[in-house]
Parts: structure tokens; sequence; C-alpha cells
């Protein structure tokens, strides 16, 4: 899928860098218990600080939550996206094995299958590494240049993934972003967005059999929708 990426010029930014410092850290097969270093878990903060605090993006993010009357202050909005994305909670086997940000940006694989992976960035990655074979594309859209929107067909290390979507081009600040905003304004619903004029719909989905603090939701998956 990919030719060529200026990997020096992209991966150097603060936002990718944390991204790919917290890629790296997950066991992908469900039924494995995930258990994170203290390195690991400063990679996790990092990454939202980054993303959230130190971006444009991010902050008016925050803004928009914080007029909404969802957090009151920076530290709280962390502190819940912190649970939100990176609690853990078990998709197989009753262990915690499974959390918002493994399966949407790294992947898994669950039942002989690739569950989530809905990252370009991890796919570039793994196709770098020639251990993704990318099939095709049965979806190609809403825009005529990058970033944009593909639903792929693909094998991840001999796992095979029918459709997933991602976002191919955008940036860490703006998966996540878009992904929290329609989680919280919209969760497990279709949230339609527009974005330079254009529609852009995603699909979130709750987890449902656990909960963190007052009984908030883990975030299950989020995803652009591909028609």
């Amino acid at each position: 899928l990919f030719k060529s990426l200026d990997e020096n010029t992209l991966f150097s930014r603060p936002t990718y860098a944390a991204l790919l410092n917290v890629l790296d850290n997950y066991k992908r097969m469900t039924g494995q218990a995930e258990s994170f270093s203290s390195q690991q878990i400063t990679e996790q903060e990092t990454f939202l600080k980054e993303t959230m605090l130190n971006t444009k993006l991010g902050r008016e993010l925050y803004g928009l939550l914080y007029t909404k009357g969802i957090y009151g202050s920076e530290s709280e909005f962390i502190e819940d996206l912190k649970n939100m994305w990176f609690g853990l909670y078990s998709r197989n086997n009753n262990v915690l094995d499974s959390s918002g940000f493994e399966h949407i940006f790294a992947g898994e694989i669950k039942g002989g299958k690739v569950s989530g992976f809905h990252n370009w960035i991890q796919f570039y990655l793994n196709e770098k590494r020639g251990v993704l074979n990318y099939y095709s594309h049965s979806f190609n859209g809403p825009w005529s240049n990058y970033p944009d929107v593909l639903g792929l067909q693909f094998m991840w290390d001999g796992y095979y993934k029918q459709v997933g979507s991602e976002v191919i081009g955008s940036s860490p600040e703006f998966d996540l972003a878009i992904y929290t905003l329609c989680y919280i304004a919209r969760p497990g619903k279709q949230c339609r967005l527009s974005l330079g004029g254009t529609e852009l719909i995603i699909q979130t989905y709750t987890w449902d059999n656990s909960s963190y603090g007052n009984g908030k939701k883990y975030i299950a998956s989020a995803y652009p929708v591909s028609m």
C-alpha cells in the first residue's frame, strides 16, 4: 500500500514519536494478560499529553468538552482519557488482555482473525517489516487525496482482516481526538462530522462488560465507516 514515507521528518514529531513508543507495548493475542512497566505507563501518559495538551487540535477538543461541563480541568480530562483508552478489560479467557488503544491503534488477534487495527501508522510499520500483506481496498473516500479513508483487506502475519477501515495520512492527535469526541458525544452510535465540508462518519462501540470510575464505560472500538 505504501510506496514511500519521510520517516525522519514525520516520526521526529512529538505526537508521532509518542505513538511509536506505545504501539510496541502489547501482546496482540487476546487471552494473554497485558502488564506494563513503569516506563510503559509513562509512555501512555506522554502520548496523551503530547496529543491532547501540546497540540492545537487537542486543546480545542479539551476546550469544547470543558465548555460543555464534561471536564473541569486538564488533569481530569487526561485522567479520564487514560482510563477510557488504556484501562484494561477482558476480551478472552477472563484475563485483562485488551484496551481501546490496543484494539484500535495496535490491533489484536481474536478467534484466528485480526480484530480492530484501525491505524495507518501501525499498518505502515508492519508492512515495512514484511509481516503485513496488503491485498486490496473495497472503499476509497470521501476525499480525493490524503488524508482519506480506506476500507482495507490484508493479512497480518498469517491472520486475515476482511475489512479494516482507517484514516490514511492522519496525525495521531487527529485519530485520538476524533474518536474521543465521537465516543463521548455519541457512544455506541454513528457520529456524523463535517470536515472541510465533507462528511466523515465515525462508528464507536462501548465496552459493556466492565467499567471504571463511577460506572464509566471503556472504549471498545472506533473507526471510520466505509460504505
